[in-house]
């Protein structure tokens, strides 16, 4: 027996879709929506009709988005007043629509690449709260939803711009959901590493851009003018990011050689995760195409193969590999090459068997 009340109705569910998407029918079509909405389970199906070669009518159900924005009103009370939810169209706040095409983008990349329904592979909400606190410099992850300040209007300007950031965002959730790094020195570099990866490639799907194509840089949008940079991280430079009088210079190390060890950060999960960064779009630039495809889909089955939550960079380096051999011996030595390029790898070994 399932864990909710099964709905049967006379009409069915894609008539209902098709008619709340009528101009001819206005009325119909809120009662539509309504009814769509009305005993929802929390996930949703998307409804494709076309027609085929014999003119009939093809309908295909696939999994969609269930996203629910709310605004805090800059103080620091989540969730906030919910303001658009996924049946409702876009409103006269852009921060607003923005997390809710991001929310959308990061769904849909994860959902091309790798088969995954949402956050959990189980289609869980897409959850977002806008203008959090007053002028609050960051965007972040709390287990359950995306938070979003507006930024300070000097340095930054409002986090909900960035693409990559919202992708990286949701990636922690898919990490908590998996390996669930723990979120210190190497695992924690990784965790962020991860994140950046998942950010990267939301980006690019969403744009269609091939891994050569690419900038690899993370929050492109969300520093003013006024700094002289051009992105909190660049994954195929790490290092290069900005170089700013106030900000000073990006700590980032593009090789294990440079591994920074510090108390801050968390052991330096921000910093470090340079190293592994450059390791997915150097992989991803050498196999050639689009990131998100086979690149992508190795380092998402090192994450969802069995990853232990203390996993350091050399335990991840050989899951990657460990994947890449099961698509074929060109992709592993090209994983191989790629961790030996950071120095993660002293040669383009074969990974460990012990």
């Amino acid at each position: 027996m399932s864990s909710h009340t099964e709905l049967r109705g006379i009409v069915p569910s894609y008539l209902l879709a098709r008619l709340a998407e009528s101009g001819r029918y206005p009325g119909a079509a809120a009662a539509a929506r309504q009814t769509l909405t009305a005993g929802r389970p929390p996930f949703r199906t998307r409804l494709d009709l076309s027609i085929d070669e014999n003119g009939d009518l093809v309908a295909e159900i696939s999994d969609a988005p269930n996203r629910t924005i709310s605004d805090a009103g800059n103080t620091q009370n989540l969730p906030g007043a919910v303001v658009r939810t996924e049946d409702d169209p876009p409103v006269d706040d852009e921060s607003v629509n923005q997390a809710f095409d991001g929310l959308g983008a990061t769904f849909e990349m994860l959902l091309t690449a790798f088969g995954r329904n949402s956050l959990d592979d189980a289609g869980a909400p897409l959850d977002a709260t806008v203008h959090y606190g007053v002028d609050y410099d960051n965007a972040f992850w709390d287990g359950r939803r995306m938070v979003f300040g507006d930024g300070d209007g000097e340095v930054f300007v409002g986090f909900t711009t960035s693409t990559t950031v919202i992708g990286h965002e949701l990636a922690h959730g898919v990490v908590q959901y998996n390996a669930n790094l723990e979120y210190q020195g190497q695992p924690g570099a990784l965790n962020e590493s991860i994140a950046d990866v998942f950010g990267a490639l939301t980006e690019q799907h969403l744009l269609g851009q091939s891994a050569a194509e690419a900038t690899w840089l993370i929050g492109a949008e969300i520093f003013t003018d006024a700094v002289q940079g051009k992105a909190l991280r660049s994954m195929i430079e790490p290092g290069t990011a900005y170089d700013d009088d106030e900000l000073g210079k990006d700590p980032q190390p593009a090789h294990m050689s440079d591994f920074v060890r510090t108390t801050e950060d968390n052991g330096g999960v921000h910093i470090n995760s340079g190293i592994p960064n450059r390791a997915f779009a150097l992989f991803a630039i050498d196999l050639g195409g689009n990131a998100w495809e086979t690149a992508g889909t190795v380092w998402y089955r090192a994450l969802t193969g069995g990853l232990s939550s203390t996993a350091s960079f050399t335990d991840f380096a050989d899951a990657t590999v460990a994947a890449a051999s099961s698509v074929d011996e060109a992709t592993a030595t090209a994983a191989r090459r790629a961790w030996t390029t950071v120095g993660v790898y002293e040669d383009e070994r074969v990974p460990r068997t012990d």
